[in-house]
């Protein structure tokens, strides 16, 4: 009899291709993203232009009212960072509230799925577009010095250096304050309306109501923020801008940040 072997050796085995490691998208990769987000809407995009016309409007505007004598480069600049601090933080709010009237949250979580990284890169976006902002104002601010001297008025150039850096605590309190808005609101209409009217009721009410004076010195963060736009912050007033800004700023943010954290998305 003859008995027959069957050979049962393993092929040889092919070259191998690994998948290629899944690495999430680092932090200054989604603030990139959530950067283009300010442009990529048609609000966005028109309302950035709506807040360096005003801008420009109000130093043109000061080159024809204003004394000669009092066209500065300092003054110039301060005016210019009202209405960027006003109009701003309304593009916080688009920055978070639009994701979710579209409805295109979905695909940003589905993507990364750290929703607290997504919040957080909105954030250091915002602060990013303010310290832009506070650029613009400054080349508004040269512009129209330059222009002065050339049109018979002062036109000086000096000015006390920390006043830029008064100028950006101030976009970047307005414009955090927005953003902390929308989380907590997560409705456009809902977090512009409110944005708007209660700081201002309150002062009215720690205008109007003797017993809320004091309190309006500390939580009042339209008034205790004025000393940003002039040359010089004293401790005591620190303190002023610390408090209310953590009541106006820190708490909606905190309140946002959780509620997005734990909201379903649907």
């Amino acid at each position: 009899m003859t008995t027959t072997t069957v050979s049962t050796t393993t092929p040889p085995a092919g070259p191998t291709s690994p998948h290629p490691s899944l690495r999430r998208p680092g932090l200054a990769r989604l603030t990139g993203v959530e950067l283009r987000k300010l442009t990529d809407t048609r609000a966005g995009y028109w309302l950035l232009i709506v807040i360096a016309l005003a801008a420009a409007a109000i130093v043109t505007v000061q080159l024809f009212v204003m004394p000669d004598a009092e066209q500065t480069f300092a003054n110039f600049f301060f005016p210019s960072l009202l209405p960027v601090g006003i109009l701003l933080p309304v593009l916080g709010i688009l920055l978070v509230t639009s994701e979710w009237s579209q409805r295109t949250v979905m695909t940003t979580f589905a993507l990364v799925p750290q929703r607290s990284r997504v919040l957080v890169a909105k954030i250091a976006a915002a602060i990013i577009a303010a310290l832009a902002s506070v650029l613009a104002s400054m080349v508004v601010a040269a512009i129209g010095t330059a222009l002065a001297g050339a049109l018979g008025g002062a036109g000086t150039w000096s000015f006390e250096p920390q006043i830029i850096g008064y100028a950006a605590v101030f976009q970047v309190i307005n414009v955090v304050m927005g953003v902390a808005f929308g989380m907590l609101f997560l409705n456009t209409p809902l977090a512009i309306v409110l944005y708007l009217v209660l700081p201002l009721v309150w002062s009215l009410l720690g205008g109007m109501i003797s017993g809320l004076r004091r309190a309006a010195e500390w939580f009042d963060i339209g008034v205790t923020t004025v000393p940003l736009v002039s040359a010089e912050v004293t401790a005591g007033q620190w303190g002023r801008i610390a408090v209310s800004v953590a009541v106006w700023v820190v708490l909606p943010l905190i309140a946002g940040l959780v509620r997005i954290v734990r909201r379903e998305v649907s």
